[in-house]
């Protein structure tokens, strides 16, 4: 027997579980007043009885009674036992669920209370952080905080209901503060208010001198902080890096206060930065969020959509502004069920909401709301940009990328007024668009479904025991020499060709690029693709690969090991142009100062490599987004087991190893054996 769940674990995982997102994953609702209805998925009805209220955190329908918490929905929704449900819960909080008694052993238990103690400190601590912040903000040593905020127009109403508060200089106010109330140093660290630095063992405030925005989830509880500087000090922006209780891709700032002011909202903005947030609130703008230094995300969109009809997407009018409206498109189109609406709106060049909403005021500034530009209109100007559609070639890409996004639009009335506005722009007949998508839905399942074979090749290999898989220092290839089903992924293709001739071949599994496991080079007669790669169109340089992936996808620099040395194994000269590009970006994304695409491509702007990172931001990714971070981590793989193979260490201890085993090493080996040893013994 596994052991009972503890009654305080689930009474805890319910009060921070919102019962509408879990509802509405599985069912279409609509807000309608305080609550949000939709048709029973219980019993057959025709009109929505089903009610889910979120001030009470249940569910109840009219029509058959059915009703209950989140938990309760997943058991009888999902058909799932309760210890299963409570897990399904938790998995969504990356919560661990203890257990009680069983065949725990006593070391199992103590490490349980110990987990058990740690996050009930956490969910008091950041509170407690809050408040601390809060009433530092009103001590003398705070005057500059104070004097920038008010020159940023912010009256004390805003920073009162916004929580803002001041971090003080010096290394360790906080820590002594929290330690005073009882709460460890090791529980500071895990919930993002510590730094520990290994080399010298210190622990320090993570956030110093530092105007702090709390980060609320949708009770109001303070989950996570961010923190801006008042001068030129870097990085200007720090936020809580990720905790048992915060996830930068579930939650939004603002939000909360949004919903505070506002008890019918109809529609989200979504901004870049807590400021342009805290600036629209004071001009009486109180419908505005940000996302936490990542590109807006599915899942943020589900949230707002369950709250509002309508999202507003404000970016920058310049060209990075741009492209990061059509990443925005591209993630908007999934969740755009009838009902819902998706405007982009683009600023003067140089201003951002918070300049903008200063200078002209609310009312101007709502008007360029009201006035934004449609999904609709939006997605045929992106489709037709840069193409000249009275020549058929450019047409024919324009009807292909168009119908790429349509077919990602769940079957609705949007879908087909988009396609019958494709119709009458293109003068293609409907049957024959309507037949398009089909093949392309085919196309993408197929996709899909090598992928997911594509995976299971991966992690059966990440399984396999160190000696199957590794074989003097170069990984096995497949039993037999079988390399078809990864040709087959890499022959079929992503997608079409786009207008620059950036074709899905230029997508391969790491895999598969060049032996991009480090092992064994592939037959000559392999695939009739190998050839095909091998072509200049084709070929894309593994330091391509990674700067396109870094450019569309900055976050993921937290995945890549802490020392650079892996670059080295890209197979290009260290002093060449994309190693120097790859090291710089590295570099500044680790920093923290550049989290979003837009900016790095600023920081580059006017330099010899903007023209680069500029030309692989506006390449389409066709990567699909679920496996983009596995995509990374093969690659850098990659690099590191060619460095590994071919650095004069491994390969000194290969021949070595070679004649210790009684084989007589040739006459050009026992030369290399000796220049080996020489350059091994000058390096040290």
């Amino acid at each position: 027997m596994a052991g009972l769940i503890p009654q305080g674990f689930i009474d805890d995982l319910l009060a921070r579980t919102d019962v509408v997102e879990v509802v509405g994953e599985r069912v279409q609702l609509k807000k309608a007043g305080k609550s949000y209805v939709g048709l029973c998925p219980f019993h057959q009805e025709n009109s929505p009885s089903f009610n889910v209220i979120p001030d009470k955190q249940f569910y109840h329908c009219f029509g058959c009674g059915a009703s209950g918490s989140a938990l309760k929905f997943l058991m009888e929704f999902d058909r799932l036992p309760f210890p299963e449900a409570v897990e399904q819960l938790a998995s969504r909080l990356a919560l661990e669920v203890p257990r009680e008694g069983g065949n725990q052993s006593p070391h199992e238990r103590r490490e349980r209370q110990r987990r058990e103690q740690a996050r009930e400190e956490g969910v008091n601590l950041l509170e407690a952080a809050a408040d601390f912040y809060r009433q530092r903000l009103t001590e003398p040593a705070a005057q500059p905080a104070r004097e920038y905020l008010e020159g940023r127009g912010l009256s004390r109403e805003v920073m009162r209901d916004f929580g803002i508060g001041f971090a003080p200089q010096g290394w360790e106010h906080l820590k002594h503060h929290l330690s005073k109330l009882g709460v460890s140093e090791e529980v500071q660290i895990e919930y993002g208010l510590l730094i520990h630095h290994e080399e010298s063992g210190r622990r320090y405030d993570r956030f110093r001198d530092r105007v702090m925005f709390p980060i609320r989830d949708w009770k109001g509880r303070t989950i996570a902080f961010g923190g801006r500087v008042m001068g030129d000090a870097k990085p200007k922006y720090l936020n809580s890096p990720e905790t048992p209780v915060f996830h930068k891709g579930r939650e939004l700032y603002g939000l909360y206060e949004a919903r505070e002011a506002n008890r019918k909202l109809e529609r989200m903005l979504i901004v870049e930065g807590y400021m342009d947030v805290v600036a629209l609130a004071q001009y009486g703008i109180r419908n505005a969020c940000a996302t936490l230094g990542t590109a807006t995300s599915e899942e943020h969109l589900k949230r707002l959509y369950r709250l509002v009809d309508e999202v507003v997407f404000c970016f920058d009018g310049d060209k990075a502004g741009r492209q990061a409206a059509r990443r925005a498109l591209e993630t908007v189109l999934d969740v755009m069920i009838d009902g819902r609406q998706a405007r982009f709106l683009f600023l003067p060049e140089g201003e951002d909401p918070d300049s903008l909403v200063r200078s002209e005021g609310q009312e101007a500034f709502e008007k360029r709301v009201t006035c934004a530009s449609g999904l609709s209109e939006f997605l045929f100007e992106q489709a037709a940009e840069g193409r000249d559609l009275k020549r058929m070639e450019q047409l024919e890409r324009f009807v292909t990328q168009a119908l790429e996004w349509i077919s990602r639009v769940p079957e609705g009335v949007l879908r087909s007024l988009l396609l019958k506005e494709l119709e009458r722009r293109s003068g293609l007949e409907r049957e024959r668009l309507d037949a398009m998508l089909v093949e392309r839905a085919a196309a993408r399942d197929a996709q899909q479904a090598r992928l997911r074979q594509h995976q299971q090749l991966r992690q059966s290999h990440s399984a396999a025991p160190a000696g199957n898989r590794l074989e003097g220092g170069s990984l096995n290839e497949p039993q037999g020499g079988d390399w078809s089903s990864l040709d087959a992924m890499a022959d079929a293709g992503f997608g079409e060709q786009d207008a620059e001739g950036w074709q899905p071949e230029d997508w391969a599994p790491p895999s598969e690029a060049g032996g991009a496991s480090g092992g064994r080079s592939r037959p000559a007669a392999a695939s009739h693709g190998a050839a095909r790669k091998t072509s200049p169109r084709h070929s894309v340089s593994m330091l391509t690969r990674l700067l396109h992936l870094l450019v569309h996808e900055p976050q993921l620099v937290a995945e890549l090991p802490a020392s650079d040395e892996w670059i080295e194994g890209a197979g290009e000269p260290a002093d060449s142009e994309d190693v120097r590009l790859l090291v710089e970006v590295v570099r500044l994304l680790k920093a923290g100062r550049y989290r979003s695409p837009q900016v790095l491509l600023a920081h580059f702007l006017g330099t010899a490599q903007g023209p680069r990172l500029e030309q692989l931001a506006a390449r389409e990714l066709l990567i699909p987004r679920e496996v983009r971070s596995e995509e990374l981590k093969g690659l850098v793989e990659h690099c590191q087991h060619q460095l590994a193979r071919t650095s004069p260490e491994a390969e000194y201890q290969a021949l070595l190893a070679k004649e210790k085993q009684g084989e007589k090493l040739s006459a050009e080996e026992k030369q290399r054996l000796m220049a080996l040893l020489m350059q091994l013994a000058t390096r040290r």
